[in-house]
């Protein structure tokens, strides 16, 4: 134990004192202030969301020049079996937001690495877990009623992409572990470079000398691992001389409490990012026709790169919101809360009326077909009020993450989405006779419900036995560590 951990305080220090200072600056500067702080986790997260998320899109390009076999194939291995793990370790990593945000906002900058080091551990561990679903691809693919072909090609593209998903327990543990010391800057160069040199290589290797699909995963990986290694050495290399002091055998301490709340994560955001593209299943296995498919498609495609701003936002809250809470300040995670709510749904409003004004224009951007192209009009409202509501909800997650609640958000989202939503959308569509629309329209009542569950939780929450409660466990964490 480290000789500072003795002199702790056993009361959050900002209760009184700091609560009262707060309210006498003026709520316009407050509001600049925590603005400037969300944006400054929420941009660079924004940014290397959307880049990280374009490099599958690069690769599947590239591919399309080769053989339509291969793009099958790689678009299978990067959208179906890598977004299966990629949810599930991103959830997992997700529980560094709740105890590295509470630890620093606590001041306790030594327990920050050691969470992280906790974080591999488990990552790693459930990384080996999803392993058979690379190494058996293409059984489970052929089971799935692949072509034999694609399912053959797409499992040896499988078994090259391992290095990728092995990337993801180290890239999404570390941003989160900069994230919560606002280290953001760092996060939204390193991805950057990333994409750009993602973009030269497979130029380079696939497109001129046409190195083949295994060649394209290959690129995949090496990209993603510039990425960790970009990251791992700002942060081993003087980045963080507060929160990083080296490698410790702590880490293997308290690796149950640390997995439970790894799991909960994982289940809660699994179960979220997953929700809509079981739409485009449902809908497939319901027999719609092709159009509606591919409308359906379209819009999910949109949706997908709009949610990460959403996303963005739901890392800032819960960062926000654990800061405060770890330094005993509840006024502090309201007023984030209220701050990040606000911004979130102006930005999701501004979208709503570019996808009522301009449906036609989104959807020419991946058709010409007509027919795709007026049903996609048809879908646009259901677009928007999706978009809008999941501008709304992700700030609820980043509260729940904020405040360690993952458990209870789990149960709500596996209620709200898959005994409330899917099923509903289901009657509206194949025994109502609504169609696609009633199928969206049903799961999207799924999203309604559980957003004004979560905001009913935040609500009636007591956020001053939130804000002791969280100081008092990141100090008998320190203490005992």
């Amino acid at each position: 134990m480290e000789e500072h951990n003795h002199q702790l305080p056993l009361l959050p220090p900002t209760t009184g004192h700091h609560e009262e200072q707060q309210e006498e600056v003026s709520i316009i500067k407050r509001t600049w202030i925590e603005s400037n702080k969300i944006w400054k986790i929420a941009g660079p997260s924004i940014f290397s969301r959307l880049s990280l998320y374009s490099l599958a899109v690069i690769t599947q390009s590239f591919a399309g020049h080769l053989d339509d076999t291969d793009l099958a194939a790689i678009s299978i291995a990067t959208t179906v079996i890598t977004s299966i793990t990629f949810g599930f370790l991103l959830g997992m990593a997700s529980a560094l937001e709740t105890l590295c945000g509470q630890a620093y906002g606590a001041k306790q900058y030594h327990m920050l690495g050691i969470y992280l080091q906790r974080s591999w551990v488990v990552l790693l561990i459930g990384s080996v877990l999803l392993l058979p679903l690379f190494i058996f691809a293409t059984p489970i693919l052929k089971l799935t009623g692949q072509p034999v072909e694609v399912a053959e090609l797409a499992g040896t593209v499988a078994i090259w992409l391992i290095p990728m998903h092995m990337s993801f327990v180290f890239q999404f543990s570390l941003v989160r572990f900069l994230q919560c010391q606002l280290k953001t800057a760092v996060i939204g160069w390193v991805s950057g470079l990333a994409l750009v040199l993602h973009l030269v290589v497979n130029w380079f290797f696939v497109y001129k000398y046409e190195f083949g699909v295994v060649g394209a995963a290959i690129m995949l990986d090496v990209s993603w691992w510039v990425s960790v290694l970009g990251l791992f050495v700002y942060v081993v290399f003087g980045g963080c001389r507060e929160s990083w002091n080296g490698l410790s055998m702590q880490a293997f301490s308290g690796l149950w409490e640390f997995f439970k709340l790894s799991a909960a994560s994982s289940v809660m955001l699994a179960l979220e990012s997953f929700y809509y593209r079981v739409l485009v299943i449902v809908a497939g296995s319901l027999g719609n026709t092709e159009i509606d498919i591919d409308a359906l498609s379209i819009c999910i495609t949109s949706y997908g790169w709009e949610i990460m701003i959403p996303y963005g936002f739901l890392a800032a809250t819960g960062v926000r919101v654990a800061n405060e809470l770890g330094a005993g300040n509840a006024k502090g995670a309201i007023f984030a809360t209220k701050i990040s709510l606000l911004t979130s749904i102006l930005i999701g409003l501004f979208f709503c009326a570019i996808i009522v004004a301009f449906p036609d224009k989104l959807a020419m951007i991946f058709t010409s077909n007509t027919t795709v192209i007026s049903m996609v009009n048809e879908l646009s409202v259901l677009l928007s009020l999706t978009v809008l509501f999941s501008c709304i909800q992700p700030v609820f997650t980043g509260v729940a993450l904020g405040c360690g609640w993952q458990s209870q958000v789990a149960i709500v989202n596996l209620g709200s989405y898959y005994v409330i939503g899917v099923p509903l959308g289901v009657i509206l569509e194949k025994f109502l006779g609504f169609g696609i629309k009633g199928l969206w329209a049903g799961m999207l009542g799924g999203t309604v419900v559980q957003t004004l569950i979560l905001a009913i939780i935040t609500i009636r929450c007591d956020w001053n036995k939130q804000a002791k409660e969280a100081y008092s466990r990141v100090v008998n964490r320190a203490i005992s560590s």
